[in-house]
């Protein structure tokens, strides 16, 4: 990179009250949220969640219903040099089959008045060097994404708004995003990053939004969705195990291929449950809910209100 910044307020971005409609439909209803520079933030939900939406009502492509989407405190509309303060990858095959990388991205710098020699900088900073007079229409859909990124990258911004980034990339190149998103937020970047692969999203980032049917579910660091340790058990004595657990007060639900999950158990309270009822045990392991597990049942849960919330009788609470 040309430059390091340094983390600073107009960095921050601040969604309060965001809300759009289309008609009868409902994408983003009134979603509040912020993102801090200097960490990568992931913004997660079921595909029709409202997140790309979000994300261009963010970048003023889409006009709000209601509430605020700003950086630094400005809209998009109002930065004074907006290229070189948000850079956004938001469709990885928005580009012209025939042209070549080097030529898009010397394309871009002309309409952001960026120095052409920028071009280059970001072609190597992505590993597309050997490929830049390539036409992109021959490009693998991770290479497209590759070039997205080369394209937000060119003014150096101190903001990164990408969407599905990962999106068509090889474990290689998953990799190799993931060490390059964590490189730029060290630098004192924002880097926010909407992704349905959670488990790359859970090695990568260091927060997440994750929003349901347009609206906030959780918001917070992504440590803090791990749930309370618990107990992994698999007996061949079940029907003398899982009721001896029951009546000692543990939490019991049925794990896969006839194991059991003990909540807020450890291994040893479980072991002498099982010793005292005369069950044998096969399996006795420490397990904790990952990302997507607490995902899938942040967004039931978010679903399961909504659905009794338009099933509710008007003028009866759900």
């Amino acid at each position: 990179m040309t430059t390091q910044p340094s983390p600073t307020d107009d960095r921050r971005i601040e969604i309060r009250g965001l809300a759009k409609r289309f008609g009868a439909v409902v994408a983003v209803d009134d979603l509040t949220f912020s993102v801090s520079s200097g960490r990568v933030t992931g913004f997660l939900g079921p595909n029709g969640a409202g997140k790309t939406t979000t994300l261009r009502m963010l970048l003023g492509l889409v006009r709000p219903t209601a509430g605020t989407a700003t950086i630094g405190g400005r809209s998009y509309a109002e930065l004074s040099d907006p290229l070189r303060q948000v850079g956004a990858g938001l469709d990885g095959s928005s580009f012209h089959p025939g042209r070549t990388a080097r030529d898009h991205l010397r394309w871009v710098c002309v309409a952001g008045s960026i120095p052409a020699s920028r071009t280059d900088e970001v072609l190597a900073l992505v590993g597309l060097t050997e490929a830049a007079d390539r036409r992109v229409g021959g490009y693998s859909l991770g290479m497209r994404q590759r070039l997205s990124l080369a394209a937000a990258l060119l003014g150096d911004p101190g903001v990164l708004l990408l969407d599905e980034p990962a999106n068509g990339l090889d474990p290689e190149g998953i990799a190799w995003l993931r060490g390059f998103l964590r490189h730029l937020a060290a630098e004192g970047r924002t880097v926010l990053i909407s992704s349905h692969v959670l488990s790359e999203v859970q090695q990568t980032v260091d927060d997440v939004v994750i929003i349901a049917r347009g609206r906030l579910v959780h918001t917070g660091p992504v440590m803090g969705l791990a749930g309370e340790p618990g107990t992994l058990v698999r007996s061949p004595d079940r029907a003398l195990l899982e009721p001896a657990l029951t009546r000692a007060g543990l939490s019991v639900e049925a794990g896969d291929d006839g194991a059991l999950v003990v909540r807020q158990a450890t291994p040893s309270q479980v072991g002498d449950v099982a010793y005292a009822a005369g069950a044998r045990l096969h399996l006795l392991a420490t397990t904790q809910d990952d990302l997507e597990t607490a995902f899938l049942r942040m967004v039931s849960e978010a679903e399961r209100a909504g659905e009794m919330a338009r099933q509710a009788p008007a003028g009866v609470p759900a």
